[in-house]
């Protein structure tokens, strides 16, 4: 079964997946989104706008609390329908560092990471900790053999991280804003 996507793309349902709701990621701990988090989601973000602006779309002026709860309620959704798989990441020693999350918005073999880190929480080696801990999650579940990150070609930080943890580039595609997004996988 597949599940249709703003702009005609197409996020396969995966069923067999058995994702972990806490994943030890060293120096980060991936745990699945709940909506008490929503507050401290909604500061992250909004102390992260000048960075976040130009390459996610949702990150905009207005974001609030009540954004980071309907983001938490569709993650929620999302998870038990199968189609993606979203983390609050937290450092060992703090409050909340970032965000990681696995999607199936690229096709049935695939799951993508999408990932942001707070602009206070950057430069700490977070986030290559978070990928290297979730993609072999991702390799390992039922019918998937790649694991791929789509970043902003103008996003040097997310580029950085992608290169750390081993994902090769595959791809150059036309994105939403007259850019171009860059694929970089690891398979199986």
């Amino acid at each position: 079964m597949r599940i249709r996507l703003p702009g005609g793309r197409r996020a396969a349902r995966l069923s067999g997946m058995d994702l972990p709701v806490v994943i030890d990621a060293g120096p980060v701990e991936l745990r699945r989104w709940e909506l008490p988090m929503a507050e401290e989601a909604a500061a992250a973000v909004v102390e992260s706008l000048p960075e976040f602006k130009p390459f996610l779309p949702w990150a905009t002026d207005g974001y609030d609390p009540a954004s980071s709860r309907d983001f938490i309620e569709q993650s929620i959704e999302s998870w038990g329908k199968g189609t993606e798989f979203n983390y609050a990441m937290y450092a060992k020693d703090g409050g909340l560092v970032g965000s990681i999350g696995l999607m199936t918005r690229m096709g049935p073999d695939v799951l993508e990471i999408g990932y942001w880190v707070r602009t206070s929480q950057t430069g700490r080696g977070y986030m290559t900790a978070a990928v290297e801990a979730i993609t072999p999650v991702a390799l390992a579940q039922p019918g998937i053999v790649r694991a791929a990150i789509r970043h902003d070609a103008m996003n040097g930080a997310s580029a950085a991280v992608a290169i750390k943890c081993g994902f090769a580039e595959v791809a150059r595609i036309p994105n939403d804003t007259n850019g171009t997004d860059v694929i970089r996988e690891r398979r199986a």
